[in-house]
Order: structure tokens, then C-alpha cells, then sequence
């Protein structure tokens, strides 16, 4: 599968992103240092898509000759765009962090169909990787991501982005011009100290302050465009960008703003807001840009961000009949069906099945960089991973999550996407049961990372005093173990499941196997649902 087809396929396909019930996908948490317990920045990202190998991309640095050109590819198709002129020198990128500790994710929402232009060069996800190669801070990234768009033109549709270096957290939306006009009109806003951002493909930036450098960013033609379209008449200061470029319909807000108002209401759950608008009311009013959380959130809580299925809520996907016996909190597609005429929906939580690989960056600036950036990565679902530490400074990545060790069409044992796939899909059948058995490796492993974390660091800086490129040695050493070692672990635990679950049974604590069956409340269901069909005759039934 070709590497630009295969590293961010965030939507199936444009034209699904562009219908009024689309295949939604992705998921970013952006956290400022004020919001963060030890004072790192945070991003968070779900590569969501059903035809998405999930990896660990690498990119080391290099210099490069005066002249010399970049061919760039759309990462959703593979299609050939065009080349760019490359610079002296590109930055080292492991996965979506560069060497400097600058990481960005996305979520793609559509937006305004008319606006896309077939003829530019830059997409969404070279914009991301290029920018990486690049730019040193979160300012700089957006500056970067400006000026290719000027240069080269903006290819894809509307996007979200998470933009974070050690001192800064961004969120910053963009949609082009159009066919005629070359460029996108986009807004950068800077999460406030203590506070926590959120998107799920759909924009999320409404009015922002126009004489404010420091902390809002945008493109000269934002509110001109929108003027020109006929999508604004107001006053300047009560332009909104997503009303203009992304009118929200029932999926925008059933599938997307649902997310986020789901964690949200985890870590500030005093902030109200209104449900009915995540039911689909658009007249509702809206979720609030970013929240203040209850308590400071550590790299475990936010991995636990990941990790919903909109539990305990209006929205709970373990409680209806679609959960089955088992409160399996997947739906499988599509995600809209009808019956006698009347349109139905499932819920589209942050953990899904289908996603291919996420990652929880941190961007620590009293650290070297080296040693500062953390990209805590993972495979398959995010409530079922493992949430591995990537140090940004590491000059390879382990060989299970590497490129070209597996692909989407071969299973192989030695590709941890296919090994936590296993897993996964085995957990799915008596769920309720065995999530347990995948969570207590999960918690023991991420435990056991977290807990070293200081240690690691430690060394790693005194090491760096040294020499950086001992450093940099120990902690490349250190992270490639660790993953390797991960994969290893879960696909012992997959062993362990099959026999623990084999043909519907159990293994109690003495590996007895037992018949625990179908939860009683199911067994009611299913009396409720058949009537007498499935009752056991008696001598009295036959009137003896």
C-alpha cells in the first residue's frame, strides 16, 4: 500500500466528508501547560479510517542541494500534485513530532464543497509532514502552513489543526478559496493557560478577536471571502468562521460536537451545556471553544481521554440493545441505516474500532529536546491500546511498528497493528469479560512506562551533559525496547484470551472451565422478544 495512502486516510474519501451525514473520523484534545499537571503542553489524535494501516513514520533529517525539488502527493488518494521547492535543511519526524518537540495533529470537516481547488498542490497531510520538517514552534508552524498555502494552494478540504510546542497550544482551522482564488482563508487561536481545547470534524472557531497577535492569527481574506460568497453581512466582529465555512447539520453535531461535549463534561463536568445540541438541535446553544478542567490533567488522564465510549451519559454506547449481551460499545458501519422509511443513527464515540493508530504528544520545555518531546503512540482502538513513549530525538523506531514491517492486506505477528487487531477483534465477542483481561496488561504496561518516566529522563540528562548523541542513543535503545517489547507482551495475551475464553466458556482463577452464559437481563430480553417459541414444555403444558 502506497506510503501516502497509507499514513493518514482520515475520512474515506472526500465526497463521503462532503455528504450531510458523512463518514466522520479523528479525534484531538489539545491541553495548555496550565492545564497540565507537571506543566508539559499536550495534543492528543485518532487516525480514524477502516482502510487505514496504522505505523509509526519516521523521517530522519537531511540537507538538501540549492534547486532541489519535493514531489507531493495527496495523502488520501495518492495522487500525484505537484513539487515544491525544497529547503537547506528538514528536521527528524517521528510520526507527528519533529526533533524540536513541535507535534500537530487534525480532523477533517468539509466544509463549503465550492471551495476546494483540484488544481493546487498542498493537501492536508503534506501540509502537516512538510511543516514538520520544517518549523521549530507552534508560531512558526503557522506561519509555515501559511505561506505553502500562498505559494502552492491549498488542495483538500476544511480542516482542524492541533499546533503545540513546549510553551504554546494552538488550534487553527483552514478552508481554501477556491478553484479561482489560489491560497485558503484560515483562523489560528491560542488555547489560554489552564484551559483544554477540543475538535472531531467539525470546525469549532466562531467569532475571535481581530487585533490580538498574540493569541489570534488569521489570513487576510477570512472575512472578505465569506463576504464575497454571501455566506456574512455582520459586522467584522461578529464574523463567525465555522457558521461561514461549515453550517452545521444533525452529523456535525451527532458524530462530531458529541466528542467533544463528552470530554468535556469529563473534566469539567460544572461547565453546562447543552445536550440538545449535541442531539442534532442546531438552534441550540453552542459547546464552548475550550473549558477549564476541574483538576490539572497528567499524560495518563488524557490517555484516559481517549479512551470513551460515552459512558455514563445520555449517549452511553454500553447501555442499548446494540451493546448486546455483552456491552460491546461498537457499532459496526454504516453509520446511518433506515427502517420502513425512517432514518436511524449510531453513535460515533472517540474510541471506535476502526481507528488505525493515535498517539498523546508532550512537549516538556524545562527538558533538551531530545529528552522533552514524547510522543506516546499506539495501535488499533484507543480504549484497548497501549500508549508506548516515542522520545522525539530517537533516530529509529521499533522494528513492529515500523514501515514496511506489515501492510493493510497481510496479516503478520510481527506488525503490532495486526497484533493489537487480534486482540481487539477476539475482546469483541464477551466484551464485558474480557476488556477486563486486556485492561490489566494495558494499565500494568502504561503504568509501568509512566513510572519509569522520570527515571528515563534522568539518565537520558545526564547523559546529554555528556554528550547529546549518547543521549539520544540511550533513549532511541530505550523506546524501540519498549515497543517491541509491548508487542510481544499483547500478543502473549492474546494467546492467553483464546484459551482463557475458548467456544463461550471460561476459566475461573483454578483454570476450572466453566458456563457463565448470557447475563440474566439478557435472557429476560430474549423471553420478552420470542414468547413462548423458546419455552421448555412441561408435563402440565401437554395437560397430563
Amino acid at each position: 500500500m502506497k506510503r501516502a495512502i497509507c499514513l493518514f486516510i482520515c475520512v474515506l474519501g472526500f465526497g463521503l466528508a462532503l455528504m450531510s451525514v458523512p463518514a466522520r473520523a479523528c479525534t484531538s484534545y489539545l491541553v495548555s501547560k496550565g492545564a497540565s499537571a507537571d506543566g508539559s503542553t499536550m495534543i492528543t489524535y485518532a487516525a480514524d479510517a477502516h482502510t487505514l494501516y496504522g505505523e509509526l513514520y519516521f523521517t530522519p533529517a537531511a540537507d538538501h542541494l540549492p534547486g532541489e525539488m519535493r514531489d507531493i502527493h495527496d495523502w488520501d488518494s495518492g495522487k500525484y500534485l505537484g513539487q515544491i521547492e525544497q529547503i537547506p535543511h528538514t528536521y527528524t519526524v517521528v510520526g507527528n513530532m519533529n526533533e524540536h518537540q513541535l507535534c500537530i495533529s487534525e480532523t477533517t470537516w468539509g466544509g463549503r464543497k465550492e471551495l476546494r481547488d483540484p488544481n493546487a498542490i498542498m493537501d492536508y497531510g503534506s501540509l502537516i509532514y512538510v511543516t514538520l520538517e520544517r518549523a521549530r514552534t507552534a508560531r512558526q508552524a503557522i506561519e509555515t502552513l501559511g505561506d505553502l498555502m500562498d505559494r502552492y494552494g491549498y488542495y483538500s478540504s476544511g480542516e482542524s489543526f492541533s499546533i503545540a510546542d513546549p510553551q504554546e497550544v494552538w488550534i487553527m482551522e483552514i478552508i481554501g478559496k477556491g478553484p479561482d482564488k489560489k491560497g485558503a482563508v484560515w483562523v489560528a487561536r491560542r488555547v489560554p493557560e489552564g484551559y483544554v481545547c477540543a475538535h472531531a470534524n467539525q470546525a469549532r472557531i466562531r467569532t475571535f478577536p481581530l487585533n490580538d497577535p498574540k493569541n489570534c492569527l488569521y489570513e487576510k481574506d477570512t472575512i472578505i471571502l465569506a463576504r464575497e460568497m454571501g455566506w456574512f453581512d455582520g459586522e467584522d466582529e461578529d464574523f463567525s468562521f465555522a457558521e461561514a465555512y461549515a453550517p452545521a447539520d444533525f452529523g456535525a453535531l451527532r458524530f462530531c460536537e458529541a466528542r467533544v461535549w463528552s470530554a468535556f463534561k469529563r473534566i469539567a463536568p460544572a461547565v453546562k451545556m447543552s445536550f440538545a445540541y449535541v442531539q442534532g438541535d442546531k438552534n441550540a446553544p453552542p459547546l464552548p471553544l475550550w473549558v477549564k478542567p476541574a483538576k490539572k490533567l497528567a499524560v495518563r488522564d488524557v490517555m484516559e481521554l481517549m479512551r470513551d465510549h460515552f459512558e455514563g451519559t445520555e449517549l452511553d454506547m454500553t447501555k442499548d440493545v446494540g451493546a448486546g449481551p455483552f456491552q460491546l460499545p461498537y457499532r459496526w458501519r454504516p453509520l446511518t441505516w433506515e427502517v420502513d422509511g425512517v432514518k436511524y443513527c449510531n453513535e460515533r464515540a472517540a474510541s471506535t474500532q476502526q481507528t488505525a493508530f493515535s498517539f498523546v504528544s508532550q512537549a516538556r520545555s524545562w527538558l533538551p529536546d531530545p529528552i522533552g518531546g514524547l510522543l506516546w503512540f499506539g495501535v488499533d482502538d484507543t480504549y484497548s491500546t497501549v500508549y508506548v513513549p516515542m522520545y522525539c530525538g530517537i533516530k529509529r523506531v521499533p522494528h513492529s511498528f515500523a514501515v514496511g514491517t506489515g501492510d493493510f492486506d497481510h496479516f503478520t505477528w510481527d506488525a503490532a497493528f495486526w497484533v493489537f487487531n487480534f486482540v481487539s477483534n477476539y475482546t469483541y465477542q464477551r466484551y464485558s469479560d474480557m476488556i477486563k483481561d486486556v485492561q490489566k496488561v494495558q494499565r500494568e504496561l502504561e503504568g509501568r512506562f509512566v513510572a519509569d518516566q522520570a527515571g528515563t529522563d534522568e539518565v537520558a540528562l545526564k547523559l546529554y551533559r555528556e554528550s547529546p548523541q549518547l543521549a539520544i542513543d540511550y533513549l532511541t535503545q530505550y523506546s524501540v525496547e519498549r515497543g517491541d517489547a509491548t508487542v510481544k507482551r499483547w500478543r502473549k495475551l492474546g494467546e492467553s484470551l483464546i484459551v482463557k475464553y475458548l467456544d463461550g466458556n471460561m476459566r475461573n482463577e483454578a483454570g476450572k472451565v466453566t458456563h457463565p452464559g448470557y447475563p440474566k437481563s439478557w435472557y429476560r430480553r430474549i423471553a420478552e422478544d420470542t414468547g413462548d417459541h423458546l419455552k421448555v414444555r412441561t408435563d402440565k403444558d401437554d395437560g397430563s
